[in-house]
């Protein structure tokens, strides 16, 4: 019994590592060196912490690495973010509205460059962003303790992202079924139209052949 518990309780933790490795990621963008914009984007609910560390590397001249211009934007299209001409910079915020938030890199297509860019950002959020070492300060916790409060951290992260999904999952429910109620009405409008056209052309040919005295 005791090894089973151990193993329900590996698999949950397991479980919690998958479920929330997606919170804090390092990408890498390839810029060409003609010029252009790459973005990353990741669709976040209201309320979640965001940190982010972006830096060009040039293996090919790393004495002389060029400048990009980095923009973050909202949802809604406010700037979040904005650096012109920088090698490497950070930014942090917490979301304010539910959707896509959109991190672009350019570079200035008119300087081409002699070989592409690579960028790395290191993209967190929600749980991913916590300082546990000094929390563990902070709360005098160490050891097993500090382990279930990370735990307990990642189980409401999930918690939160279950209900964000059921929520949406609502939404989009709602706006199908509403589709598919226009669709009924427009299917049974069209049928009526077809059918009275139908009807006005029968009507008229009747009317014709008795003119013509051919019926």
């Amino acid at each position: 019994m005791a090894i089973r518990g151990i193993v329900a309780i590996s698999t949950a933790v397991v479980v919690l590592f998958l479920l929330t490795i997606n919170h804090g990621e390092a990408i890498w963008l390839t810029i060409p060196a003609t010029g252009g914009t790459k973005c990353v984007s990741e669709e976040i609910q209201s309320n979640v912490v965001v940190l982010a560390d972006y830096y060009v590397v040039d293996e090919q001249n790393p004495g002389n690495t060029p400048a990009v211009s980095a923009k973050v934007t909202s949802p809604y299209g406010n700037d979040l973010h904005h650096q012109e001409n920088v090698t490497h910079g950070q930014f942090a915020f917490t979301t304010q509205e539910t959707g896509n938030y959109l991190a672009c890199f350019s570079v200035d297509s008119s300087h081409p460059l002699p070989n592409p860019l690579t960028l790395g950002i290191d993209w967190k959020t929600g749980i991913a962003t916590k300082d546990w070492d000094s929390v563990a300060k902070k709360e005098k916790i160490e050891g097993v303790e500090l382990q279930l409060t990370r735990l307990e951290g990642l189980v409401q992260a999930i918690r939160e992202n279950i209900d964000y999904i059921k929520n949406r999952e609502g939404e989009m429910r709602e706006v199908s079924e509403a589709t598919n109620g226009r669709v009924a009405w427009f299917s049974i409008m069209s049928l009526g139209v077809c059918l009275s056209v139908t009807g006005v052309q029968i009507w008229y040919l009747k009317r014709y052949f008795h003119k013509k005295k051919l019926i």
